[in-house]
């Protein structure tokens, strides 16, 4: 019902729709106000017709074991199953590969840019190459950094870990917030959208700016590379972080695509709209989630892969045995025994292979195939699930995303890998701010779930029991 309902909202704004496609083509901002009262009915009408329904029950293990599998967070923008791995608005990776425009044209001559992928999010509609690219123009205009900002940076001891660094940018730009200035002002809540899209156009817009400064201040001599208005978002944040490679800015715009969103509840996304729902703008909201990604458990993961990579070359190497399945067996259960987890294998969600690992995987087939780290990468992977299957403490025996992103970043020379967060934290704002903007739109409430004690949870358990 609620589909055939959805039909029927659209098509009343088809004529308006239309009008705009006759004008020429239409800006992100006007495609959105044009779209943003459909969606809006939309909500009131599920609500309406379904609220009462229930979706879903809590257990105590699920209450105090960090609310896993609860369904209990509203999220447009991507959908994570456990099977088939994320969907954004619907689509699989190897679908936005197959449909997105590319930097160098139409789906299929490289890989979906991070624009294409943003407007598909924010408009659930698979963006032309014309509105990619107006996206990108629109981004590029906005993304200069001002004095203050770069000379605070500046200012920040090189040992200040990069994702610190990078927060404290952010802040220091929450001075220039449209949303926060507007609310001052008393704008209607109903206009809250507009002045948030703004602010989310100029956080995606500055964060690589942000992050170049970050790179430079951290490991090279404080300047940056230059801009060039030609090239799309990616291979900007290329150049700015010195690399100047076609295949690196591949590489950027698949790692920027797969790491944009995972649906609401990872930590990143979700304190994002946590902090978002408060209406704390859209600087604030993000600085918030960079936080949450910095975390061991999240962000950092894939340097900690890496790492672990990388000491079991350096060990195999000094005892002068081969890097192969039996010395990997050997170390994955060495690691195991020691009461330490193997990086980048398992995840919360997910019960097979990470479609983001595969599409990882075979881009590093098509461009270093014979790269002595991916050959371990890839043996790894011959022999890790079946170590966590016979351990038995592993959900999940498969590798996830952080399983292979350093080593693509370490064949291009890009071996700062205590950075790497940062470039998760760039990819990761396309999604949730996307969602942002939808929380805005769509009027969503302060989020505040209800907590219990250990108390009050004996307490009804043993009362279910006698009734």
């Amino acid at each position: 019902m609620i589909t055939h309902m959805s039909r029927r909202l659209r098509n009343t704004v088809a004529p308006s729709m239309k009008s705009l496609a006759t004008r020429g083509m239409a800006s992100i901002q006007e495609t959105l106000t044009e779209l943003v009262p459909v969606k809006q009915a939309e909500l009131v009408a599920l609500k309406k017709e379904h609220g009462h329904k229930v979706i879903g029950d809590v257990t105590v293990d699920q209450c105090i074991g960090g609310g896993r599998d609860i369904k209990s967070l509203f999220w447009e923008t991507s959908l994570l199953d456990a099977q088939e791995g994320i969907r954004f608005r619907g689509y699989s990776i190897p679908e936005l590969q197959q449909k997105l425009p590319t930097f160098k044209g139409p789906a299929g001559q490289g890989e979906p840019t991070p624009e294409a992928l943003v407007w598909l999010m924010l408009t659930d509609t698979i963006p032309t190459k014309a509105e990619a690219d107006s996206l990108t123009h629109e981004l590029y205009k906005r993304s200069e950094i001002p004095q203050h900002v770069v000379a605070l940076l500046k200012s920040l001891p090189k040992s200040l870990h990069p994702m610190s660094q990078l927060v404290v940018g952010l802040m220091a730009l929450q001075k220039d917030s449209k949303f926060a200035a507007a609310y001052a002002s008393g704008v209607h809540k109903k206009e809250y959208w507009k002045h948030t899209l703004e602010d989310i156009l100029d956080v995606w817009a500055k964060l690589p700016e942000l992050a170049a400064l970050v790179f430079s201040n951290t490991y090279k001599d404080g300047s940056v590379g230059s801009k060039d208005p030609s090239l799309d978002y990616s291979a900007n944040f290329a150049r700015r972080l010195g690399y100047n490679k076609p295949e690196f800015d591949e590489l950027m715009r698949l790692y920027l695509v797969i790491h944009s969103d995972h649906e609401g509840g990872n930590a990143s996304a979700h304190t994002t709209h946590l902090v978002g729902s408060t209406l704390s703008d859209p600087y604030l909201s993000y600085s918030a989630g960079l936080n949450a990604l910095a975390g061991p458990l999240h962000g950092l993961a894939n340097q900690e892969v890496l790492g672990w990579i990388l000491d079991l070359q350096k060990k195999f190497k000094a005892e002068g045995k081969p890097v192969n399945k039996e010395t990997i067996t050997q170390f994955a259960w060495e690691t195991l025994k020691s009461g330490k987890v193997i990086p980048g294998y398992g995840h919360a969600v997910l019960r097979k292979t990470d479609p983001r690992y595969t599409s990882q995987r075979e881009f590093a087939l098509k461009y270093l195939p014979d790269d002595e780290l991916f050959k371990i990468v890839g043996t790894i992977y011959e022999v890790v699930p079946d170590v966590l299957t016979e351990h038995g403490k592993t959900k999940n025996p498969y590798p996830n995303v952080d399983s292979h992103s350093g080593v693509l970043l370490w064949h291009y020379g890009f071996k700062e890998f205590n950075y790497y967060t940062v470039l998760f934290g760039v990819s990761r704002a396309l999604g949730a701010l996307s969602q942002v903007f939808w929380d805005r739109a769509l009027g969503m409430p302060l989020e505040r779930p209800k907590s219990v004690t250990s108390k009050w949870i004996l307490e009804h358990v043993n009362n279910s029991k006698s009734q």
